[in-house]
């Protein structure tokens, strides 16, 4: 019988939120990047996510010595306080240079900017000593069908995911897909598209996904066939597990806040695939509600990893025996009431 995993948690210092919304202000005061280090390390979670400003802040005002100097200074305080890099990724949707998409936009001076700042991305990776880059493809789709060529618009991004492979040949490349938000259509809204893209680069091995909850959700996917989907192409390379209530906005609610049962889900489709045993993180991309005071400002952080842990647990003692005789004897009604009385205690 495999051995157990043992998971390693990551989070990113975005899931420290300030509560603003699109229709209001904040409701925490802002925290220094220090402040999210020390509380990452405080609660026992081994490795953060990095956008490449959030490792460089005002990156793209810095020369290339500025940045790498910089770089260099955090891999220093995160050696210091036992903390690892899981990725880096470059933050595209924020430029004035990605309003009209960062690799597929119509202007080949805009896609040059998207392709020189992930490069410069990827050497800040190497400098925190990660080969992760992930890449959420924020901007790539379209408003209006008639301003863009989606077929043209794919060779773009495989063009650029060719001058980054090319860039650095250590470098993993982890596609990060979501269906719409911000853009109306985005040109790779599931895992599948993800797969299929890399298919088409010059190293389709460096080129890996990595699945949000949230995100195929709103795909109106389960999360747990596309993780199941992924790991048999030997391809989920990072994790952001979190809940979604319904086909609305990006949540990012804690995970297993909506549906205890995706969340067991989930986590069996992991343990059966044996994510985690090449050093792979279960990652939280998961927000305070708005509503949350200061003081308790990590419990959804917290709360996701206890349910996370909790539900291991539940995987692990399901007779999989019983429910594999059921299957057999196609008693889905029986093995539907087995899982609802395995998570309810019974």
């Amino acid at each position: 019988m495999a051995k157990k995993i043992d998971y390693k948690f990551c989070f990113g210092p975005w899931n420290i939120s300030e509560g603003q919304d699109p229709y209001g202000p904040t409701t925490r005061p802002a925290q220094t990047f220090d402040w999210k280090l020390a509380q990452l390390k405080k609660h026992g979670f081994e490795a953060m996510m990095f956008h490449d400003d959030d490792a460089v802040p005002d990156i793209d005002s810095k020369s290339e010595q500025q940045i790498r100097k910089e770089a260099k200074e955090l891999k220093k305080r995160l050696d210091g306080l036992g903390i690892v890099a899981e990725m880096v990724a470059p933050r595209l949707w924020f430029a004035p240079q990605t309003i009209d998409g960062a690799y597929t936009s119509n202007s080949k001076k805009d896609r040059q900017y998207a392709i020189d700042r992930s490069l410069r991305c990827i050497d800040i990776a190497n400098i925190l000593d990660t080969d992760l880059i992930v890449l959420w493809l924020a901007r790539e789709g379209s408003y209006l069908r008639e301003s863009k060529d989606a077929g043209r618009a794919l060779d773009y991004l495989v063009e650029a995911l060719d001058k980054m492979l090319a860039h650095d040949k250590r470098a993993r490349l982890c596609i990060e897909p979501k269906p719409n938000e911000p853009m109306d259509h985005a040109y790779v809204p599931t895992i599948g598209h993800a797969v299929a893209v890399s298919s088409l680069t010059r190293d389709p091995k460096r080129v890996g996904v990595l699945i949000e909850s949230a995100h195929a959700i709103l795909a109106g996917l389960d999360p747990a066939d596309e993780i199941d989907f992924a790991m048999k192409f030997g391809k989920l390379w990072s994790l952001h597990l979190n809940d979604q209530n319904g086909l609305k906005y990006d949540q990012d609610r804690p995970f297993g806040n909506v549906s205890l049962r995706s969340a067991f889900d989930q986590i069996r489709a992991l343990e059966r695939n044996g994510y985690g045993r090449n050093g792979e993180y279960v990652c939280f991309d998961v927000h305070p509600f708005r509503t949350t005071k200061p003081e308790h400002w990590m419990d959804h952080l917290l709360n996701s990893r206890r349910t996370f842990e909790l539900l291991v647990k539940k995987v692990r003692s399901f007779d999989e025996k019983a429910a594999a005789k059921l299957v057999a004897d196609r008693n889905y009604q029986a093995l539907d009431q087995m899982v609802l009385e395995h998570l309810l205690g019974k």
